[in-house]
């Protein structure tokens, strides 16, 4: 049986890629956080990507990968789909290469993003937004490519990208003397992974690697355990710079050799790792650049005492998400809870509600109600936070004894999405 032969980048490509970003992509810092080393008895350092010129690593391959065209190629301009970081990090290449681009991106994409990717690009490049996820501007951004004889420039799944990304790697290992035994390192198409895992494995294969994916997005994931590339059929797109239903497959056959692990976290926990970076380090992260912070709590023991690096891959966050990102967060700390209340038709129903139902401590965030006539009861659905997840239960108790329970819509997230 004939076998494909798997490609892995070069050291030698990934020096020279190194080289050829000089001036285009920072080399950035590899700090320790104090906060999180002490929480976690361990050396944990940030390799910050979200410093970068366009505020994520995907400067990197997309530069990398347009400065190799040939000067015809060059000529007949590029296409790219993307969902923020890599139109970015395209869209400058364009303008310090010249190079005319058409740059596809899903309708949930931040405005934040693009607009950053308009400012980058200027007059070098046109972004078209297609469809509701990164697959269908991918689908659209192909065809589009195909018709007019420009070059892809693939966010991912290209050996040039892979190179350029790789020198991640190479920076880490030349900021710091120290051996490195973790690298947590978040998981999209798998540009990031592939290339940085790759220098791993050449100059410490000793080093374990971790791949971090929102739990409603794990493609590699599921490619890993089903041992071949495997498209989802359908993902939450919250994590929008790791959000895909399908890896790129050279990015699939250098991780499933390379990664120690990977691992899934789910996106409320990826949004309190957002609002404690902002918090308590005065980081801005977007969710994916959040993404292998948050992995941190399900390696507490295993990383004690361990010199661990967390790749804060992206910045480019949109301060209109913050209320969601704060919901988020607070339905997984289990603090934020939304119920339907049966509220009898007679007046002072809600003061008892208040008075004898509520907690000293719990407050109403959200409260939607419509009065029926000749009925003995009216639901409302109420949003009630809690300053502990140990008041539910008591409250719950309280509401059946009272007779106010309706039902508790949490766990039936269709539902909630439907009357929130």
């Amino acid at each position: 049986m004939q076998t494909t032969e798997i490609y892995f980048p070069s050291l030698e490509n990934v020096k020279k890629a190194a080289k050829n970003l000089e001036g285009v992509a920072y080399k950035t810092p590899l700090n320790q956080n104090s906060n999180l080393s002490k929480q976690y008895e361990a050396t944990i350092l940030f390799k910050r990507e979200d410093l970068q010129v366009v505020r994520s690593y995907k400067i990197r391959g997309a530069y990398n990968k347009m400065s190799s065209l040939t000067n015809d190629e060059k000529k007949q301009g590029i296409v790219c789909a993307s969902a923020g970081n890599h139109a970015q990090g395209v869209a400058l290449s364009c303008k310090l290469l010249k190079i005319k681009g058409v740059i596809f991106m899903p309708s949930p994409t931040p405005n934040q993003k693009i607009n950053q990717v308009k400012m980058f690009g200027e007059d070098f490049i046109e972004v078209v937004i297609e469809g509701d996820t990164f697959d269908d501007a991918f689908s659209a951004a192909k065809l589009a490519c195909d018709a007019s004889n420009k070059t892809f420039i693939h966010p991912f799944n290209d050996q040039k990208v892979i190179e350029g990304q790789a020198t991640v790697g190479l920076e880490i290992l030349e900021q710091t003397k120290v051996k490195i035994e973790y690298v947590f390192v978040a998981i999209g198409g798998g540009g990031l992974s592939s290339g940085l895992s790759s220098v791993f494995k050449y100059l410490s294969p000793e080093t374990k690697i971790i791949g971090v994916e929102p739990e409603g997005a794990p493609s590699m994931w599921t490619s890993i355990k089903n041992k071949t590339n495997t498209a989802l059929d359908k993902i939450d797109a919250f994590v929008d710079g790791a959000a895909v239903k399908r890896v790129g497959d050279l990015n699939f056959a250098i991780c499933q050799q390379n990664l120690h692990d990977v691992i899934t976290v789910p996106e409320g926990k990826v949004c309190q790792t957002i609002l404690d970076l902002y918090n308590k380090d005065a980081i801005v992260a977007e969710p994916a650049g959040a993404l292998s912070i948050a992995a941190l709590d399900f390696f507490g023991e295993e990383i004690k005492g361990k010199n661990v690096v967390c790749i804060v891959s992206g910045s480019n966050n949109d301060i209109t998400r913050t209320a969601e990102i704060k919901e988020r967060a607070m339905l997984y700390a289990n603090l934020k809870h939304y119920f339907i209340v049966k509220f009898p038709q007679r007046a002072g129903a809600l003061k008892e509600f208040v008075a004898e139902i509520l907690g000293p401590n719990d407050d109403i965030t959200h409260f939607e109600y419509t009065k029926k006539n000749n009925r003995a009861n009216g639901s409302a659905v109420v949003g009630l936070e809690l300053k502990s997840s140990l008041d539910l239960e008591p409250l719950i108790i309280r509401m059946k004894e009272k007779n106010f329970y309706g039902d508790y819509l949490n766990d039936k997230p269709d539902l909630l999405q439907f009357l929130v």
